[in-house]
């Protein structure tokens, strides 16, 4: 007799989609606002400081993830949220002519982001429900994979066609149009997922909210009681510092004007140089310090890889200081310096999942301690603005450079206990 159980639908259909809709609002939120604004004239410190808030619902997403256990189902609230941020981010472009825009766009990017860090808790839960363990390692590779095809479609090609939009129909415009389409783009995604995505039938929600809020306390707790959890706490805060500073600031020196110390690309130049041929060179850096840590083992590699994130910051200190008008020379420059930071954030990745997570309570200690790792971004990407307004491009890059030092130190005290194993999801791992 046949089972009449419908057939769950094949990875291939899904997988690559649903992780390709987890970077879109991600990126559209870390760097294509940050563009936006300063194409229509908002001061650096006015970027860094409103877009580094919205990475608050990253680091707090540990707070509500266990309720989504308790209502509904996993491809529910992927489909809710996708759809979400597809209307927030088609909102924001209709407000965009609007003489208080500012004040609109940034409420809406908070929905984007709420959406897109609750976004993220369900897709990885739909995709360990659904496949088996064999299945899980076999596509972890596409989960990377077209997360940064986001990256590159964001961060690149989106940002390419906004330079050309800006040249030929004007800023307003052409931003409204790449707004309007990623929200068209999300929006059409959720409906091509309420057909794609598996049901897990056998999903039950027995627990109550009182059971959910003690379980949680006593993830929270127990987390803080693990050994030399504050000599962690700190170093995983301190790890990004330079990093932190440079990914905000970064994109809008490449976009100021000479005269005030940038380098003056056009948008479209800085979608080229930054999101196509520095992408790539993220995700080589992303793979080979994978494989370099597992040769090394994380204790001896360490300092090596936080050298790695942040000494190839000098790349901004060349460019500040020389101001090449070669964009093969900006680059490169900007490839040597993305390499590392793929290079070196895998450190910070293995650190969170072998010294921290493991026990009782391993996804939720890994989803705090990424909360942790975020909270240090939100803060020095804060404050970078301030600081760069204040001493100017040039002194600042050194700035960042210095800042990386306590890291450094700390790194040669750090104590490793865990094993060498690199997870896949450490070559994967999102910014």
């Amino acid at each position: 007799m046949t089972s009449s159980l419908p057939k769950a639908p094949h990875p291939a259909k899904w997988v690559p989609t649903l992780y390709f809709a987890e970077g879109l609002p991600f990126f559209a939120v870390a760097t294509i606002a940050s563009l936006m604004y300063k194409s229509r004239g908002v001061p650096n410190d006015v970027i860094t400081s409103y877009t580094s808030y919205l990475g608050i619902f990253w680091i707090w997403k540990f707070l509500w993830s266990p309720f989504l256990e308790a209502f509904k189902t996993k491809k529910f609230f992927v489909l809710l949220f996708q759809a979400a941020g597809g209307l927030s981010l088609a909102l924001l472009a209709l407000t965009l002519p609007l003489p208080h825009y500012f004040t609109y766009t940034i409420a809406l990017l908070a929905v984007v982001a709420f959406s897109s860090s609750t976004h993220d808790i369900a897709a990885d839960g739909l995709y360990i429900a659904s496949l088996s363990s064999k299945e899980q390692a076999a596509w972890a590779g596409w989960q990377g994979g077209f997360y940064n095809v986001a990256r590159f479609f964001s961060q690149g090609g989106l940002i390419i066609l906004a330079g050309y939009l800006e040249k030929h129909l004007g800023i307003t415009t052409a931003w409204m149009i790449v707004f309007g389409g990623l929200g068209a783009i999300m929006l059409l995604l959720s409906f091509y997922h309420s057909w794609a995505l598996p049901k897990i039938e056998t999903e039950r929600h027995s627990e109550s909210i009182r059971d959910i809020l003690t379980t949680l306390w006593d993830v929270i707790v127990t987390f803080f009681k693990k050994p030399n959890i504050w000599v962690l706490i700190v170093f995983i805060i301190l790890y990004r510092a330079g990093e932190g500073q440079v990914v905000k600031v970064g994109p809008l020196f490449l976009r100021d004007a000479v005269s005030t110390g940038g380098l003056g690309l056009s948008t479209d130049q800085v979608g080229a140089v930054y999101g196509t041929v520095a992408s790539l060179a993220f995700i080589g850096g992303s793979i080979l310090g994978g494989y370099f840590t597992s040769w090394l083992g994380l204790k001896r590699a360490l300092f090596f890889l936080v050298c790695a994130m942040n000494l190839p910051n000098l790349a901004y200190v060349f460019l500040s200081v020389y101001h090449p008008a070669n964009t093969i020379a900006i680059a490169t420059a900007l490839s040597v310096e993305m390499f590392g930071y793929g290079f070196g954030f895998v450190g910070v990745i293995l650190l969170m999942m072998q010294e921290i997570a493991p026990g009782k309570y391993q996804t939720s200690h890994y989803s705090l301690a990424s909360g942790v790792m975020q909270a240090g971004f939100v803060l020095f990407g804060w404050m970078s603005g301030k600081i760069q307004m204040r001493i100017g491009y040039q002194s600042f890059f050194i700035w960042v450079l210095i800042s990386a030092i306590p890291a450094l130190i700390l790194s040669r005290f750090i104590p490793i206990r865990g094993g060498t194993q690199v997870p896949a999801a450490a070559q994967a791992a999102e910014v």
